[in-house]
């Protein structure tokens, strides 16, 4: 297994991390038959999040007597400190552990970055949190180029997290801009939400990228994580077929899949259209029904909400078809 030194936090990490969402599909001795295996494998990156149901509790539950081997990054959609520092205690409660080596700002858009950094933000608990030595570092995860682009700018950010795979790869420039200024970058979504079938071609694909510092595949099954080590490990130049493949991967998903990229905003009905169709992916690929309804739910805008005016469609690089996408949605989501 490879390692890499984390940005600024100085950590050693393993090029291949544990992405904790589908960890709610099993239970935990399932997570930790996962865990002990990815110890076993060289793998010591856990991602993991409050919002993701049980992932903390099973997670905390699994590195019972091996807490040590791991590099555990937790995050929270708190805005305010006070919300943020209950948050921390709860993810101590939750992994068994009385520090966790990165906390990050999850999910943020541009005006939840202000949020976060205004006085009484969340900001403040962090580094509270950091001063008292119950967290180690702090990062910010996104879904939003501007909030990527916003991050890159903000001193106490120390890793940033965001999508890249095969057909998502709007932030590649940025990424690189993390490697220049020492910011760790975590790649989640390595798999496009489930989208794209082939996990070692994905993996591949991403570990070709040297300023990538870790990737995040999620995983519920010692067999997920055995192939999924297998690819990071395979460090041969990528060849010709791979790259056929890619590109094949790319005219398939091409005119149907959602890069996030949010250039359709803003919407006329006040829908959040990138949410619509991550939360579908979690629905229809992750197998993770109940916790994308909850998501889902949460938005308030939905995406039987749309009026159907167009602008989205005008605005959108890649052509897509969003008003009947969002119809797809509604119906797969029953509102």
């Amino acid at each position: 297994m490879e390692y890499r030194i984390l940005g600024k936090t100085g950590l050693k990490i393993s090029r291949l991390g544990f992405g904790g969402i589908p960890i709610q599909r099993t239970d935990a001795e399932g997570a930790k038959a996962v865990i002990r295996y990815l110890m076993e494998k060289g793998v010591n990156y856990i991602d993991t999040a409050r919002g993701y149901t049980v992932s903390e509790e099973f997670l905390g539950y699994a590195l019972e007597g091996i807490r040590d081997k791991f590099v555990i990054a937790t995050k929270s959609m708190a805005r305010t400190k006070e919300a943020m520092a209950a948050d921390i205690e709860i993810s101590l409660k939750n992994l068994r552990t009385d520090y966790i080596d990165l906390y990050q700002v999850h999910n943020a858009t541009p005006a939840d970055v202000e949020a976060v950094i205004a006085p009484g933000g969340a900001l403040e608990a962090l580094q509270e949190a950091v001063a008292a030595g119950k967290i180690g570092h702090i990062g910010i995860t996104a879904h939003s180029l501007d909030t990527f682009k916003m991050a890159l700018e903000l001193d106490w950010v120390e890793t940033v997290m965001f999508p890249y795979n095969i057909v998502e790869t709007q932030g590649e420039d940025l990424i690189a801009k993390c490697a220049e200024k020492n910011i760790g970058f975590i790649d989640m979504k390595p798999l496009a939400g489930g989208a794209i079938e082939d996990a070692t071609l994905a993996l591949r694909f991403i570990c070709a990228n040297e300023n990538v510092t870790v990737v995040i595949p999620g995983m519920a099954e010692t067999s997920e994580a055995e192939q999924n080590a297998a690819a990071v490990e395979n460090t041969m130049p990528l060849t010709a077929e791979e790259l056929a493949s890619m590109d094949a991967i790319r005219k398939d998903l091409g005119t149907h899949f959602c890069r996030r990229c949010n250039y359709c905003a803003p919407c006329t009905a006040g829908i959040s259209i990138p949410a619509m169709f991550l939360m579908e992916g979690y629905l229809s690929r992750y197998g993770l029904a109940n916790w994308a309804i909850m998501r889902y739910d949460g938005l308030g805008k939905t995406a039987s909400d749309c009026v159907e005016c167009g602008v989205c469609e005008t605005r959108c690089p890649y052509q897509l078809p969003i008003r009947e996408m969002l119809k797809t949605v509604a119906k797969k989501f029953g509102k």
